[in-house]
């Protein structure tokens, strides 16, 4: 399918994050040692990030690896696996430094007081990764927070507190299937702010059903009220499995247009569009140099993924309840000596780590080195002809349209190998 005709569907094919997508990922045949995988890494720069795969509620919404309302002891019992799990990783990765830190999920701040210090002894005892020393990031949702974890997180170094309100209107988080009363969410931003966080970052959503232009400011609006360094703005999508449905050109028009309303608002307010769904204002936080192109990460825990130069690894994905209790239930029964090696996932040869890097420059204002295109320049031909790129002080950026059809555009520059995988992924 080209690029052009791709441009003539839907402009929300795909949100790329990552590369490959997870869907591409099969179990490892044979398995790999870690201490194999990590062998021939540079180690001196890496990210490390943490899942906790708990939440409050389901959103309608949400394919996250996550399950609602666990058991009483399953958060305890998966912190205990979590740190069995970080052991053997440090065990492989021998000398290493970390220069992000990032804790996810799910949601983080379900987890008691308690059982965030647990957390993080993991991460400052074992992992040897402290909050005061790099720019480290906690996700965290209305009705989970308090002012002690806050005041706790805050007091450790963590110095970016992320939030995910979606919308200021309860008839939208209602349509949502999140039932959310705009008074927690305001409650909690206040709480945020006032616990001293550098980077407060707000993710909302547009294109929730009947959300007209009015509303979508009072989100909007609402948001700034709080001055928050970062905001993300989202399309929704609605995907199998997740308990919402629909999809229609008028759909699509709202989307595109709410979009432009929000990129709009923001930039004339001060922000600057780092890519189609991250807006700062400032520089962002400093920190030990890393480029998520080309250096590792290390994740920990069920939906954790990891990366080095030749091997993405993680545990298998789900987003149905049952698919993804299966899993927690058989990382909790893992042995300490099957976390020594990599199961899942995907090896990259040289053409996808060219594309890798590619895709994660590109669909960021970051763009590309002019230097670095020459090599590329027959896969980028279909972007110049049809304006969606640009050459500006040395660098080849995304135009706005471009930019806008950063969910058109990565998924048709996903090689032909890694589609095929995604389409014959069984979800469940």
């Amino acid at each position: 399918m080209t690029l052009k005709s791709r441009l003539q569907d839907t402009p929300y094919q795909g949100y790329t994050y990552s590369y490959p997508h997870k869907t591409a990922y099969r179990p490892l045949q044979p398995s790999v040692p870690l201490n194999r995988v990590w062998s021939q890494e540079d180690k001196a720069s890496l990210f490390l990030y943490l899942h906790i795969p708990f939440c409050r509620m389901r959103c309608g919404f949400c394919n996250l690896f996550t399950t609602a309302r666990p058991q009483d002891s399953l958060p305890a019992r998966y912190l205990k696996q979590l740190r069995v799990e970080a052991e053997a990783n440090m065990e492989a990765l021998g000398e290493a430094s970390f220069a992000r830190l990032a804790v996810g999920g799910g949601t983080p701040t379900y987890l008691s007081l308690t059982e965030l210090v647990d957390l993080f002894s993991i991460i400052t005892g074992v992992m040897g990764c402290s909050p005061e020393a790099v720019p480290s990031s906690v996700e965290m949702s209305p009705e989970t927070v308090t002012a002690e974890k806050l005041q706790y997180l805050a007091e450790l170094g963590v110095d970016r507190a992320s939030i995910g309100i979606q919308s200021f209107v309860e008839e939208e988080t209602r349509s949502l299937r999140r039932p959310q009363k705009p008074e927690t969410a305001r409650e909690a931003l206040r709480m945020m702010k006032d616990a001293g966080f550098a980077t407060v970052n707000i993710d909302l959503i547009y294109g929730i059903r009947d959300q007209t232009a009015r509303s979508w400011r009072e989100s909007l609006e609402n948001a700034l009220a709080y001055d928050p360094e970062e905001l993300y703005l989202y399309p929704l999508y609605l995907r199998p499995l997740t308990g919402l449905g629909r999809r229609s050109r008028p759909w699509d028009d709202q989307r595109l247009t709410l979009y432009r309303q929000g990129r709009d608002f923001l930039l004339s307010r001060g922000y600057r569009q780092v890519s189609m769904r991250m807006f700062r204002k400032g520089q962002g936080l400093e920190g030990p140099v890393y480029s998520c192109q080309q250096d590792g990460m290390v994740g920990l825990g069920v939906g954790a993924r990891s990366y080095t130069q030749n091997l993405h690894y993680s545990t298998d994905w789900a987003v149905g309840r049952s698919g993804v209790l299966e899993i927690i239930s058989s990382y909790l029964s893992r042995s300490p000596h099957s976390f020594h090696t990599a199961h899942y996932g995907i090896a990259l040869d040289d053409e996808e780590r060219r594309r890798r890097f590619l895709l994660l420059s590109l669909l960021s204002s970051e763009g590309l080195e002019t230097g670095a295109v020459t090599e590329l320049e027959r896969e980028l031909v279909p972007l110049w002809e049809l304006d969606l790129l640009e050459e500006c002080e040395g660098k080849v950026r995304l135009t706005t349209r471009g930019l806008e059809r950063s969910d058109t555009i990565g998924p048709w520059l996903y090689s032909r190998k890694v589609k095929a995988l995604m389409e014959t992924f069984a979800l469940r």
